[in-house]
């Protein structure tokens, strides 16, 4: 009766499951969207010395991987 009820987990369920995973991704997703685009941008601009416009392309970016990843975790039913 056990083997019948098989879980359909996927890896990405599986690390969801984990309230430390969750909490981690919760953080890492806010720093992407908040720091991304001030400090990373500083960051490249003024301490790398990196083009302008570069730096500002790779803080827009960082910062809609972030929204990409909380909008994952709303989906996902993990932040409410």
């Amino acid at each position: 009766m056990a083997q019948d009820k098989k879980e359909n987990k996927t890896p990405g369920k599986a690390i969801l499951a984990s309230g430390f995973w969750r909490t981690l991704l919760i953080v890492f997703a806010a720093l992407l969207t908040f720091a991304g685009p001030t400090y990373v941008v500083y960051a490249f601009n003024s301490v790398l010395k990196i083009d302008y416009a570069i730096s500002i392309v790779s803080g827009f970016v960082l910062f809609i991987v972030g929204l990409a990843i909380i909008w994952y975790l709303i989906k996902q039913k993990v932040v409410t």
